[in-house]
């Protein structure tokens, strides 16, 4: 029987990767990288073979989508951020039979949504920062879920949030579930970026604030607080993705019964104006 063996909320912001590489960056995100590799190896040590991340790099603009290759090779540049991430090799086994089984169970649970076997279909930044990173504490096969979705509700998110966790819990898969995305994600205008040293600063004091009580309430395990405002946190503090990753992520948890208290790891950090951080959640 398989399981959620640890669930995470997680950064994946460029400049991490940038932080490894000469130049103004080096150096400056190595925090944020030492979190991702410990995450992996808690879930490692738990015995995680794979990672299922909900990727709000992804956008769908109908029905959920699942990316469940078999395997994944390929060299990536972003198309948003190409003087940031580009020619980035990676190659990853996936775990088909997972991916498929859970769009199975999203789709008896009244969610449309759609398993892919493509080969040209690209994994997004959303899901490669990650795995470049946790990669380095064992090998994982990984299944990609869009999770930047433009007509979706947090609650149909959240049941496909269940759907994980129930097609976890019936396949032989051991399995560390990932939310890849931003706490608040106001990018700085661009006529702002420099004057404000945009890489490493925050574009809204309301939203750091804000960040700071989700964080807060994460820690104190006041889950059902944050679901009842996920909404207006996502829309009034521009959520990345509109944070369904997060709806995905609780929905897997057990939604507001859900007992259990975050662990930030590392330190919440701005960037480009957005706030980012790294938080584990045991799983019930």
């Amino acid at each position: 029987m398989g399981e959620i063996v640890l669930a995470a909320k997680v950064t994946h912001v460029p400049t991490m990767l940038m932080s490894e590489q000469p130049g103004r960056v080096f150096g400056t995100r190595a925090q944020a990288i030492a979190g991702h590799v410990e995450i992996a190896r808690r879930a490692k040590a738990l015995g995680a073979d794979t990672v299922v991340i909900c990727d709000t790099h992804w956008v769908v603009n109908a029905g959920y989508h699942i990316n469940a290759n078999s395997h994944f090779k390929g060299v990536f540049t972003s198309n948003e951020f190409p003087q940031f991430i580009q020619n980035m090799e990676y190659e990853y086994e996936g775990n088909a039979a997972l991916g498929d089984l859970i769009a199975e169970k999203a789709r008896e649970k009244g969610v449309y949504t759609l398993s892919h076997h493509i080969d040209s279909l690209e994994l997004e930044y959303g899901t490669l920062v990650p795995m470049r990173f946790m990669s380095r504490s064992g090998d994982f096969k990984v299944v990609s879920i869009a999770a930047w979705c433009t007509v979706h509700s947090h609650e149909s998110s959240a049941k496909l949030g269940a759907a994980i966790r129930e097609a976890i819990e019936a396949s032989d898969s051991k399995v560390l579930l990932v939310a890849s995305g931003s706490l608040s994600h106001k990018i700085w205008a661009n006529e702002d970026y420099e004057k404000n040293n945009g890489t490493f600063t925050i574009s809204s004091e309301f939203n750091r604030q804000m960040d700071l009580r989700v964080l807060e309430l994460w820690q104190k395990g006041e889950i059902a607080t944050f679901l009842k405002m996920l909404k207006d946190y996502a829309d009034f503090c521009c959520g990345e993705g509109s944070m369904h990753d997060t709806a995905m992520l609780f929905g897997a948890l057990g939604g507001e019964n859900y007992q259990g208290k975050g662990e930030l790891i590392g330190e919440y950090f701005p960037s480009s104006g957005t706030g980012q951080a790294n938080v584990v959640f045991p799983v019930m």
